[in-house]
């Protein structure tokens, strides 16, 4: 592995230290400045010349800011001559934007793709894409990870599961909460809504039955916590003896870890793909590390073996 290479950006540095301790290697030197006027410049301080080279790099808040900041390390190593460059980018930013929904607008998660590509990104790693289409966005390979065997293994030790059911908070996570239900061994429920506006959901109808059960809300991403909130509170109307709630991505906008340490969720489980602000330690919120997934994922993709085998259980949970 002397040729492996991990370099991080500046949106998550302590996951990107947690991949390399489980890979057994240093996070590659590389310094991330700003201008003056706010434009970024990065410069590698290590030869990187014929090497296998892993950029680590979410795009949380600031969304703009970390992804220009991935597409000019991109662009860095592309000139320093490395043998292959995979961007590890376990939040994959505007992948809500997946489809054209009303006339006249824009396919973003396209357009991510395509500036990772024409950056010089050989391969991308990522992780719960919110869209599954969004893989045949790019020209280049894919590795898509999925979060919900780490959040499964915390469920298991720390919730008790007997009488529980795995909810989805919309009908299009069905496919996400089944694999997870067959590894937990639990019924699954979906709550029926409508989307009048970006970030505002109205609950119209619960398929399943959570009545006296432990109901654990399962979604992607867990961005303003209305969403979510919303569907505890019909659950627990249903007869919901208490709810949990658990995602991929903690994006927490918008004043979002208060109203969720004020809301009726005993727990919120959330994985490290974007780091938890300081000021969020010690309230309902809990975050469960997918370093070691990322780890032996970039493991794999560097000795050209599969990918896939990772996951036997869940794709034979989502077949």
């Amino acid at each position: 592995m002397d040729d492996l290479k991990l370099f991080s950006g500046t949106a998550n540095p302590e996951l990107s230290r947690r991949i390399a301790e489980k890979l057994g290697v240093e996070v590659g030197d590389m310094t991330i400045t700003r201008f003056s006027d706010g434009e970024v410049h990065a410069q590698v301080n290590q030869s990187a010349r014929g090497d296998d080279v892993f950029i680590v790099q979410s795009c949380p808040v600031p969304v703009n800011e970390n992804l220009m900041e991935l597409l000019i390390i991109i662009d860095t190593f592309r000139r320093a001559s490395v043998r292959r460059l995979t961007v590890v980018m376990p939040y994959f930013c505007y992948a809500r934007q997946d489809k054209k929904v009303k006339p006249r607008e824009p396919v973003t998660a396209k357009l991510v793709a395509n500036l990772l590509t024409t950056a010089g990104a050989n391969r991308v790693l990522a992780m719960d894409l919110h869209a599954e289409q969004i893989v045949g966005f790019f020209d280049i390979p894919v590795d898509h990870l999925y979060a919900g065997p780490i959040i499964a293994d915390y469920i298991k030790d720390n919730i008790p599961t007997a009488n529980a059911v795995v909810v989805s908070p919309d009908v299009g996570g069905v496919t996400r909460v089944r694999a997870l239900a067959e590894v937990l061994g639990t019924p699954i429920a979906i709550i029926v809504k409508r989307r009048p506006e970006p970030n505002f959901a109205e609950v119209t109808e619960i398929i399943g039955d959570v009545n006296g059960k432990t109901a654990i809300l399962f979604d992607d991403m867990i961005d303003t916590g209305g969403s979510i909130i919303h569907g505890a509170e019909a659950l627990l109307k249903r007869g919901a003896a208490e709810v949990y709630a658990a995602c991929s991505h903690g994006v927490l906008s918008g004043g979002a870890p208060e109203h969720l340490a004020a809301s009726p969720i005993k727990k919120v489980i959330i994985t490290d793909t974007i780091p938890l602000p300081p000021q969020d330690t010690g309230s309902k919120i809990v975050s469960v590390s997918v370093a070691g997934l990322l780890a032996d994922a970039i493991r794999r993709i560097h000795s050209e073996s599969s990918v896939s085998e990772i996951f036997s259980k869940v794709w034979k949970a989502r077949s």
